[in-house]
């Protein structure tokens, strides 16, 4: 016992560098040591330590002028690898990242028929990217356009499924690897990235919504999720902000899902449901008609008026839009504007939080799956492990 906690102390100040290299990439040795508040001494030790392990490596800063050269800070070419997967209503996509944060997409697939024999591929694809780094490989981190209760997918409301068994997934990895395997919602993993590296950044607590077949978000605080006791916290699209007459798929009446996406703009236009609202979205943008003038308008409205009333409930200091809901207030942006005014108390009004488009748009989701992944394996422990694993 008391060699694992010298161990964990002894990867403490390791940690904390990496999570520095990630939040400023391209930062100088000479930069981070002044954010630990490490002299340069300290700094030289450390890195000299983290470079023997595989973790850290260091490259020739751009000249800028004159003056004494520096180096800046990244991941080492041989370090700990993550496998992010992302699970959407129609396609998978499978990206491998390094400390650096900065995911490779390396294999996808669109599947417009049975899910079953789209997790079997994504298997095969995450056990084909295994052999090729058996060694580096240290977590599986999946986003899934779901609800996620207890890192299960208890409902795909895209396909009709219910609890979607996702441990088929590691299939091609060997029990004895060990390899971890976190699963989340897409929407609470693209507000991890825009609250960590994206337009959130600089706030403390930070309100993210993104449309795809519906809506979903998530409260970011100092940089974590607020995720509620099962990890389903942020199913904002069946508080019923909508129409008590409609009945959504979850199975509640008036859920806001049924109001804000492209299912909403079908009913509005008087056509049958679309299989990829999102798509059937970005099909209308060249529309120049009344009747989708209209529908556009109604639209924004609703998700302007919904993010007026979780600004009530949740009091961030910044909103970003993610998907779907950014393209919506483009198109009818006074429309948004003036429903998310309505809906604030009226000491807000004067100065409400500033609503943003996504940084990191479609791929907010990836790099959350990414963040949550590099989080687990770059915690004192985790850093004290791949070290005993990988001593030069």
């Amino acid at each position: 016992m008391a060699s694992s906690q010298s161990g964990r102390l002894r990867w403490h100040s390791a940690a904390e560098l990496l999570g520095v290299v990630r939040a400023e990439p391209g930062v100088t040795r000479a930069a981070a040591a002044a954010h630990l508040g490490m002299g340069s001494g300290g700094a030289s030790e450390l890195i000299s330590r983290m470079r023997a392990a595989r973790l850290l490596d260091e490259a020739p800063a751009p000249a800028r002028g004159r003056g004494r050269p520096t180096t800046v800070l990244g991941a080492h070419d041989q370090g700990p690898l993550v496998l992010a997967a992302e699970l959407r209503a129609a396609d998978w996509r499978l990206a491998l990242a390094g400390l650096d944060g900065r995911p490779d997409v390396v294999a996808r697939h669109d599947y417009p028929g049975d899910l079953d024999d789209a997790l079997g591929r994504l298997a095969g694809a995450i056990g084909t990217v295994y052999r090729r780094h058996a060694n580096r490989l240290t977590a599986v981190s999946v986003s899934v356009a779901g609800t996620v209760s207890d890192a299960r997918l208890v409902q795909f409301t895209s396909r009709g499924r219910r609890d979607v068994d996702l441990s088929v997934l590691t299939a091609k990895i060997p029990r004895r690897a060990d390899i971890p395997v976190l699963v989340g919602n897409d929407a609470t993993l693209a507000g991890l990235a825009e609250a960590r590296t994206g337009a959130a950044r600089a706030a403390t607590t930070a309100l993210h919504l993104m449309v795809a077949k519906g809506v979903g978000g998530v409260l970011v605080v100092h940089g974590e999720p607020v995720s509620g006791a099962h990890g389903a916290a942020g199913e904002y699209g069946h508080i019923p902000f909508g129409d008590p007459a409609l009945i959504c798929p979850c199975g509640a009446r008036g859920c806001w899902d049924l109001t804000v996406d492209g299912r909403a703009m079908a009913r509005h236009l008087g056509v049958d449901e679309p299989a990829d609202p999102v798509d059937y979205l970005r099909g209308l943008l060249g529309r120049r008609d009344v009747k989708t003038r209209r529908a556009f308008r109604k639209v924004a409205a609703s998700l302007g008026r919904g993010a007026g009333a979780l600004v009530n409930l949740h009091d961030p200091q910044v909103v970003t839009l993610g998907g779907a809901a950014a393209l919506l207030r483009a198109c009818a942006a006074e429309e948004f504007e003036a429903a998310y005014r309505d809906a604030l108390m009226a000491f807000r009004k004067e100065s409400p939080p500033p609503v943003l488009d996504a940084q990191h748009g479609e791929d907010g989701p990836l790099h959350g799956a990414v963040i949550r992944a590099l989080d687990h394996v770059t915690t004192p422990d985790a850093l004290a492990a791949w070290a005993a694993r990988h001593r030069a």
